[in-house]
């Protein structure tokens, strides 16, 4: 076996990182990963790391878990993968039919994906046929919020808010309507206005609830989400809800959506489904949005959308099996007990240093903004690779520290994390 310089000699000729510049990615000392046991990864040369953004943001119940590693394997004894176009598949089925009493929409259909952003695509496109359908013209805008990031294909792109160099893409993309993230003063009023002022023309309102993740963990009222979702419904717009980052528990409830009292039209789900195992997102469409794709075969009201691997069986399986673990481990009250401790411990170890201007935290995602003295001191880089050094593996938003643990960590764990946070902090601001 070749050495870590050797190994990451090998990934730069081969490999290209997403959102990573190639050009400096040797020398960032990147982690070439071997091996998962519990919420902890292993480097090529042994060296332990706890998972402390759950491998951006996946991982729910750590790595090697044997329940959803058997269920992998039944499913391979069965079938990988068959065609979900004019096929159905019996895992999709029961997937579908154990997700359909948990997602707060009503009366839900699942079309799956592969990814988040590809979910948010379907769900964009969804809510655009949905008036055409029906013979309404005009209806072609999205209203979207500032800070807000859905994705990275073209459509979600346009819907987010630009930011992490993608704004190289902005002649592809096209325009929305945009106010203030729902957490600033005077958001909520001012997105209750653009509705009503723009009812006519609007397709739908897109939105992170309680937590715009990519924003650097910006937190977004619970009643907030609820009076947009009434201004909507007054007005006859759709509402989609993107719980990609926030789905499956990390927000303290299976979907941060219930801690808002609505049902949106749309909802898109992926990351944490599988557990992190395989690749599977969904996009969830309401009875009445659903029904209005109903008609003749072949007629214009079909949508005409689907992948290659929309609803693998493989990734169906491990989802289903992940599902029924939430509950017979009884996963979110660990997220709840560890979310009140990390609670604590930031305000006690890491809200008081110099270096951090605000802690923002939901459940169990967090997001420390730092406070360097000047522009282009890459403290957020520094910080992680300071926290790496100590075996607790993060990666920054900025200069926005990330931290989304697993949601089974430890009591100890917790402590661990924050420990290697606060002696990174000190160190950089330091000098």
């Amino acid at each position: 076996m070749a050495d870590l310089n050797g190994w990451i000699d090998r990934d730069v000729a081969s490999v290209w990182h997403g959102f990573t510049q190639m050009e400096a990615y040797a020398g960032n000392s990147p982690v070439i990963v071997e091996r998962g046991e519990g919420r902890e990864l292993i480097d090529i040369e042994g060296n332990r790391y706890l998972d402390a953004i759950s491998s951006l943001w996946v991982t729910t119940l750590g790595h090697g878990v044997p329940e959803l590693d058997q269920a992998v394997r039944d499913q391979l004894g069965r079938v990988a993968h068959t065609t979900m176009l004019g096929h159905g598949n019996r895992i999709v089925i029961e997937l579908a039919e154990a997700l359909a009493p948990r997602v707060p929409v009503d009366r839900p259909r699942f079309l799956f994906a592969s990814d988040g952003a590809a979910a948010v695509e379907q769900a964009i496109k969804i809510a655009f046929q949905y008036w055409t359908n029906q013979g309404v013209t005009g209806r072609t805008k999205y209203l979207a919020f500032t800070g807000a990031y859905h994705g990275d294909t073209i459509g979600s792109l346009a819907i987010g808010d630009g930011g992490f160099g993608t704004d190289v893409f902005d002649p592809l993309r096209f325009p929305v309507l945009r106010t203030p993230c729902l957490g600033e003063p005077g958001a909520v009023d001012e997105a209750i206005r653009m509705i009503a002022e723009h009812a006519h023309e609007l397709a739908a309102v897109v939105l992170e609830p309680l937590v715009q993740g990519a924003a650097g963990m910006a937190l977004v009222p619970a009643d907030a989400v609820a009076a947009v979702a009434r201004a909507a419904a007054d007005h006859d717009v759709l509402v989609i809800h993107d719980e990609v980052a926030t789905g499956f528990g990390r927000t303290g409830t299976l979907f941060a959506t219930e801690q808002c009292g609505v049902q949106p039209d749309l909802m898109v789900i992926g990351k944490g489904i599988t557990g992190g195992y395989l690749p599977l997102a969904a996009t969830v469409a309401s009875q009445r949005v659903w029904e209005a794709f109903l008609g003749p075969d072949l007629s214009e009201m079909t949508f005409y959308h689907g992948h290659s691997y929309s609803g693998n069986a493989l990734g169906c399986a491990v989802a289903l099996r992940h599902l029924e673990l939430l509950d017979e481990w009884d996963v979110l009250q660990n997220v709840n007990d560890r979310a009140a401790q990390l609670g604590r411990l930031l305000a006690a170890q890491i809200e008081p240093l110099a270096g951090v201007a605000a802690v923002r935290r939901c459940g169990l995602m967090t997001g420390i903004e730092l406070a360097p003295p000047a522009d282009g001191l890459r403290w957020g880089r520094k910080v992680s690779a300071a926290c790496v050094e100590r075996g607790v593996l993060i990666r920054p938003l900025g200069d926005v520290i990330v931290i989304m643990p697993p949601l089974t960590t430890t009591a100890e764990e917790i402590v661990r994390i924050v420990d290697a946070l606060e002696a990174a902090i000190r160190l950089v601001a330091a000098g």
